[in-house]
């Protein structure tokens, strides 16, 4: 059986991360895998460069033509979209060529099209696609909510690869770390962390980093001077080794004003930074109880600055929350797993 894995761009993000990783460790003997994205950063990590098809980041009809050549060249019986706008492309070319594909779309995020045009969405689900792959049980249950069939839907958690985030013990440099890694895009929220490094600016011992780039880098900049915090942020700017970033933490926060699942809660967890993270979408399903991290049900700088100021004074305690966090993600949370649940869904289709 021949299998095609399509996302669009190959730029540093959980969805293409999660592309790469699949690409890198499907292996099945009566299974080929071939894969098609547009060029970005992370093209360096595709290993069967041979099996890779480019694709134009604009040109949607000469993406559509390369991938009805390809899918016909190579007798694709699955294709795998890592988006929405792949499942798009699926569903034309198996219009134009006239044969019945199997489409699999894993769902990582919240698209314009279900906020937008959600019964043109539920009925593009629900008619084209075999299976729907959610990163998180809320998510599930939100697209059976919307309409979606419900034994269209599975949820395979993200799985996080524990060699690349290997756990670290922290040792004590007198100077607590308070971290961010994301996207510098509205959705994350960076102005709340801001807000809470503003609050806490006065407290000895305390460092604020902020890794990503994107395009509110230079406003974020212009925010940090305002404030008077150049003393106690830094923006570190785009993150070439993020398990390195997140190692370097003391705690990590995530401050997103929309979430599905994210990685980085996994990565953190996996390499021994403890968690303050906003209690959004699936997180909840990674942070089951304060033992492993500290979900805040609001958008309330006060309570991540108490939280922040509690671990920050009790060493020990977050330790044993790095440790029970660490405990839960290699249990539930690998990428070993993750691989191994959806080699099923593919053979379920044969």
């Amino acid at each position: 059986m021949n299998i095609l894995l399509m996302t669009d761009k190959l730029t540093t993000g959980g969805a293409e991360h999660y592309f790469c990783k699949l690409e890198n460790e499907l292996n099945h003997p009566e299974l080929v895998f071939y894969t098609a994205a547009s060029g970005g950063e992370l093209y360096k990590n595709i290993y069967h460069k041979n099996r890779f098809m480019p694709m134009s980041r604009r040109n949607h009809a000469a993406n559509l033509s390369m991938i009805k050549r390809k899918v016909m060249e190579h007798d694709i019986d699955v294709i795998h979209a890592n988006s929405l706008r792949m499942v798009l492309y699926a569903a034309w070319v198996q219009k134009l060529i006239r044969k019945q594909l199997k489409i699999i779309y894993t769902k990582h995020n919240v698209t314009m099209m279900e906020k937008k045009l959600r019964p043109a969405f539920v009925r593009l689900l629900n008619s084209s696609v075999m299976k729907v792959i959610t990163v998180s049980g809320y998510e599930e249950k939100n697209l059976i909510r919307l309409g979606v069939h419900p034994d269209k839907v599975t949820t395979i958690y993200n799985g996080v690869d524990l060699k690349q985030f290997a756990y670290r013990q922290k040792e004590s440099e007198g100077v607590c770390k308070v971290g961010i890694l994301a996207r510098l895009s509205p959705e994350k929220n960076h102005e709340l962390f801001l807000e809470i490094a503003k609050q806490l600016k006065a407290e000895s011992g305390l460092r604020f980093y902020i890794g990503g780039d994107g395009p509110q880098y230079q406003k974020i900049r212009q925010q940090i001077e305002a404030l008077q915090l150049t003393h106690c942020v830094e923006m570190i700017g785009a993150v070439a080794a993020p398990e390195r970033f997140i190692q370097e933490m003391d705690i990590l926060l995530l401050t997103s004003h929309r979430e599905v699942f994210p990685m980085v809660i996994l990565e953190a967890m996996a390499v021994g930074t403890p968690v303050i993270s906003i209690d959004t979408g699936g997180i909840k399903e990674a942070i089951i109880s304060d033992e492993v991290g500290c979900l805040i049900p609001d958008y309330s700088a006060e309570r991540f600055c108490r939280q922040i100021l509690a671990w920050k004074e009790n060493e020990r305690w977050r330790h044993k929350v790095a440790d029970c966090a660490y405990d839960r993600v290699t249990k539930s949370f690998s990428l070993e797993k993750m691989v191994h649940l959806t080699m099923n869904e593919y053979l379920d289709t044969h």
